[in-house]
């Protein structure tokens, strides 16, 4: 066999492998173009028109966009509270949840049971959760006020049915349920770092605090970039807890982008403006996330 013949059936033998390849992709793009890209790019369309969902459309180009922004002081309060839920979960769900798995991660009896315990909230239905912490809150039968009533403190509340602390008290509701995920998440980093290094920490001097935060923190990167990655996700499309605790009130005091895009599309049935909720999520999910992940996410 000649030279060229033998590069001839090497070019042969590698088209077909990469056609198997592209063939093996075909089920996977087919489904991905379907579920995901078209009705992006759908929504994208219909957020261009003046559109209750069974008449004709009327093409409006970007006027439901300048609406939301400039005219729609409901959307102001939802892009708002959207923004606090994001700090409070950088802050607080991520710091609490790293907590739990630093505890979680040391040698103790039981430490399995807890682990299940503390991650058990986090597969209940976020519409349960909220029908269970609506009773929780309740003011005259609810957990919380009929405790400071045993104690002898009279304490009585209102939680979610006072515009001041009713976003803060859906919020604790969902960071009781949304723990358990970074936990393991976090506990899965932990347990990744090695021994070694930690015990080169400990001879050279450093005390727990210092080794923890020099040490552990940066081997634990790619956990700490996939764990706010999915918090600030989670945090810009929560919708079930509030729905089912506040449905968005009292007086859109807890109103979220997908609670105010459901409202839209489906209790006013303009299609058109709740469509364009969507889309200025879609674009707020990708202005944080992807430049992120690109700049914490590559090696140095």
């Amino acid at each position: 066999m000649t030279v060229e013949t033998e590069g001839y059936h090497r070019m042969k033998t590698k088209k077909k492998s990469n056609f198997g390849a592209y063939a093996f992709l075909i089920p996977a793009a087919v489904i991905y173009l379907s579920v995901i890209v078209v009705p992006v790019f759908y929504s994208l369309f219909i957020s261009l028109f003046k559109w209750n969902g069974v008449s004709e459309k009327e093409f409006v180009g970007l006027k439901n966009y300048t609406t939301l922004f400039t005219a729609d002081p409901t959307f102001a309060i939802a892009l708002k509270n959207n923004l606090i839920w994001i700090v409070l979960t950088i802050c607080v769900t991520m710091t609490v949840a790293l907590g739990f798995a630093v505890i979680l991660n040391k040698q103790f009896r039981g430490r399995t049971v807890f682990r299940a315990f503390f991650y058990f909230p986090c597969v209940i239905a976020p519409i349960a959760v909220a029908i269970i912490w609506r009773w929780i809150y309740n003011p005259n039968i609810g957990f919380i006020n009929q405790f400071f009533k045993l104690i002898g403190v009279d304490f009585k509340q209102t939680w979610i049915s006072d515009p001041k602390y009713s976003l803060y008290a859906i919020f604790i509701a969902a960071l009781w349920q949304g723990i358990g995920q970074p936990m393991i998440l976090f506990l899965a980093g932990l347990q990744s770092v090695s021994v070694d290094v930690l015990e080169a920490a400990t001879i050279d001097g450093a005390g727990p605090v210092r080794k923890f935060f020099k040490v552990t923190v940066p081997l634990m990167k790619e956990s700490f970039v996939m764990v706010i990655a999915t918090l600030i996700v989670a945090a810009m499309k929560v919708y079930d807890v509030v729905q089912g605790l506040t449905g968005g009130g009292p007086n859109n005091s807890t109103q979220m982008l997908a609670t105010y895009m459901y409202s839209q599309t489906f209790q006013y049935n303009n299609v058109g403006m709740g469509t364009a909720v969507a889309c200025v999520m879609v674009v707020m999910m990708l202005v944080v996330i992807v430049p992120y992940i690109s700049f914490t996410a590559k090696e140095k």
